[in-house]
């Protein structure tokens, strides 16, 4: 690639660029079928943005880099800044309070991501080609639109491991955290993802599976132009009952499900629980090229096991039955463990203004990053998987 001058701009909203100069930076993959995930496209973005779930009043206002050479679009980074912590997921609640104590200004600051959305994905957006000279014309401009305005920090969260070992070979501090996630090893249908299991679990999770749909209903999957705006309307209703118990009040709106609709049917699989014609309970999941993408849940009745079936069983079934590789289930949550979703590490980059308050959180990030590879090896043991000494 010869060396060209790359130009770095701040667009304060997505519809500032085309969607097809944004999405050949975000997702060229596209071109010959299905978004490696759905969740830095234009459409997604831009749903987020129109619906007013990100931008004034929200803590989310959007400052999206964009590099260009020659009046090319050639990288591209989904960026915000930031009045709290809030809809992260990869927290520096810690941080702040520690900064704000000894004097600092922790707020605003810059964040990298995907709002409200704990999905591993690119970052660092480039047309082929551009890869490594885009990776490092946004990282650069990063660090200076914080520093120019004399801002705390910057993060960029859930990115690949990739962009990790690219971003901390610049100086960037990387963090190491985990999720749980669910692999397909070419099962042909769910029993043959018991057959994997030890004889306990096998037993414990059609259990729960029969429990559940003792709700007295039925569980459909809609998709597409399956979905219609009624059901959205009770997916509502099902996101405010979690959204209020979880973080005081929802963070995305209700004219984001209407987004949805509009643009993104094809790209989301809502699993519905009925009971005498009337939505009960629900999920709903992003699909990516070879990833389901579990994103949330609600219900507005209490039945017993009906989140496992709904949330993890349903996604393991949809998986099995289009090919897909994995199933992502969204963060936190050790009970994904018993039912076969093991742990993966996560990571984020980080650049800190105070020399001393970043030697102070590189080493607390250093200690961290061994915790949670000892947590891991330690989960993974107690996963439902056979052991080679045991039985069936």
């Amino acid at each position: 690639m010869p060396r060209k001058t790359i130009e770095i701009t701040a667009l304060p909203d997505i519809a500032a660029i085309a969607p097809a100069d944004w999405d050949a930076c975000a997702c060229p993959e596209a071109a010959d079928g299905r978004a490696q995930d759905p969740f830095t496209t234009h459409r997604f973005l831009a749903a987020l943005e129109r619906s007013g779930s990100v931008g004034p009043g929200t803590g989310w206002q959007p400052h999206h880099l964009i590099a260009t050479t020659d009046g090319n679009v050639v990288a591209v980074m989904p960026l915000y800044a930031k009045s709290h912590s809030q809809g992260e997921y990869i927290f520096d609640f810690a941080w702040a309070d520690a900064f704000e104590r000894a004097g600092g200004r922790y707020y605003p600051k810059l964040q990298a991501a995907v709002p409200f959305t704990p999905v591993t994905g690119r970052r660092f957006l480039t047309r082929p080609g551009w890869e490594t000279a885009g990776r490092a014309a946004l990282i650069e401009a990063l660090v200076r639109v914080a520093s120019e305005n004399d801002l705390s920090s910057a993060h960029i969260t859930f990115c690949t491991g990739d962009e990790a070992d690219a971003g901390e070979k610049m100086g960037l501090l990387r963090r190491v955290t985990q999720q749980y996630h669910w692999e397909n090893h070419g099962y042909r249908d769910f029993e043959s993802f018991l057959g994997d299991l030890s004889s306990r679990k096998r037993k414990a999770i059609r259990k729960e599976r029969s429990g559940a749909m003792e709700f007295g209903g039925t569980i459909r999957v809609l998709t597409g132009d399956d979905l219609c705006p009624e059901h959205w309307s009770a997916f509502w209703a099902f996101y405010q009952d979690t959204g209020a118990r979880k973080w005081g009040r929802p963070y995305l709106t209700r004219a984001f499900f209407d987004e949805l609709h509009r643009t993104m049917r094809d790209d989301v699989i809502l699993i519905l629980a009925e009971r005498d014609g009337r939505p009960v309970a629900g999920a709903l999941n992003f699909l990516g090229r070879d990833t389901l993408y579990g994103r949330y849940w609600g219900a507005v009745e209490d039945h017993r096991f009906l989140h496992f079936e709904c949330c993890y069983y349903r996604a393991m079934d949809e998986a099995i039955a289009r090919g897909l590789a994995r199933v992502e289930a969204g963060a936190q949550g050790e009970h994904k463990l018993a039912r076969g979703y093991l742990p993966v590490a996560t990571h984020s980059l980080h650049w800190i203004a105070n020399p001393a308050f970043r030697n102070a959180v590189a080493q607390f990030l250093a200690a961290e990053s061994h915790a949670v590879a000892d947590e891991m090896a330690v989960l993974a043991e107690y996963g439902p998987f056979r052991k080679p000494q045991d039985g069936g």
